[in-house]
């Protein structure tokens, strides 16, 4: 398994991270140790999370995945052993179970957050903290065609500030953003640096073959500022994998099971996802192994976070590390991606 820097840390991650949001709805407990012991077995030494997990998010699940996360760690005594990230929800996205809904990316909020999470992970330290989202009104979530709103968020300055005691106090050792735009990641980055607060380390937003919008700004960004990129929704919810072709629904699937997810189920996202399905198949490649390579391979990816619901599907995603694109490969994904650009944003 390949390491990377994280950002301009000390540290070092695998370049594939495991994924968990399915830990407490589509997996239990038992199943999500299993996927720990198998991702550690094959070098991943980098785990993903948030309070707000499993998704869908409900008031019934809530943070179940941070402590099965948690009871691994007592349970196998290695909690050194991985680079453990995890994050504290915004406002929207039909929240209104955590801390009321009301949510500010403010002291009050990101104090309580954190700790609640250190208590379920039962760990004194959280390597990589990172802001779910934006509390202001902004593109994340596939909006495009930015419009402003005059409205109120807590000043970037205050979230940083007291990121920076957490820091201090030994709670989180780096900082990260998620679902962030290019202003919102150089105002951070810029602030940090002017003010002497934590600088992020990286930042967490979809990346995969039919959604490659990150290219167009926050590529450059990532690269020269060293804030690498944590790529998730690889395989765009399993699409890329060719499971759900000519309209197929595999019982237990994420998209069989929860409407929500239907970012990657448009018409034109559906031609796309045919046409890279069937050019892996055509090169005798497994489809989503071609996905996964093709993210984990950009050389502004810091780690590419998989998530699976089976250890055969675990089996697989790690199998893409093997894989280099050749030329040829990489020069018919560029052609498909000409003739339908980001089809699902």
């Amino acid at each position: 398994m390949e390491m990377r820097q994280l950002g301009r840390t000390e540290l070092n991650v695998s370049s594939l991270c495991l994924g968990t949001m399915t830990w407490g709805e589509q997996n239990d407990q038992d199943q999500a140790f299993a996927q720990l012991d198998r991702a550690r077995a094959a070098g991943i030494n980098f785990v993903d999370t948030a309070e707000m997990y499993p998704v869908p998010p409900r008031a019934e699940t809530y943070a179940t995945t941070e402590r099965y996360l948690g009871n691994y760690f007592k349970a196998r005594g290695n909690r050194t052993d991985w680079i453990l990230a995890s994050k504290v929800a915004g406002p929207g996205n039909g929240i209104t179970h955590i801390r009321d809904g009301q949510l500010k990316m403010n002291r009050q909020h990101i104090v309580a957050a954190l700790d609640a999470s250190l208590q379920r992970l039962q760990t004194d330290w959280i390597d990589l903290y990172q802001l779910h989202w934006p509390e202001r009104s902004t593109n994340f979530f596939g909006k495009l065609g930015y419009r402003h709103q005059d409205q109120e968020f807590t000043p970037i300055e205050e979230t940083l500030e007291v990121l920076d005691e957490q820091v201090k106090a030994g709670k989180i050792r780096h900082i990260g953003l998620s679902n962030e735009t290019p202003w919102g990641t150089m105002k951070f980055l810029q602030l940090a640096e002017s003010r002497g607060w934590p600088r992020a380390v990286s930042i967490q937003n979809p990346y995969n073959l039919l959604n490659r919008t990150f290219e167009v700004g926050l590529a450059e960004i990532a690269t020269r500022e060293q804030c690498g990129l944590l790529a998730y929704s690889p395989l765009a919810f399993g699409v890329l994998t060719g499971k759900y072709e000519q309209g197929t629904r595999p019982a237990g699937a994420r998209i069989t099971l929860f409407s929500r997810f239907a970012r990657y189920a448009n018409a034109q996202a559906q031609a796309a996802c045919s046409r890279y399905v069937a050019l892996a198949r055509q090169h005798g490649l497994d489809p989503a192994q071609m996905a996964l390579a093709y993210v984990t391979q950009q050389p502004f990816v810091t780690s590419n976070i998989i998530g699976a619901t089976s250890l055969e599907q675990l089996e697989s995603n790690l199998a893409s590390t093997e894989l280099r694109l050749s030329p040829e490969i990489l020069e018919a994904i560029e052609t498909i991606h000409t003739e339908q650009p980001n089809p699902a944003p």
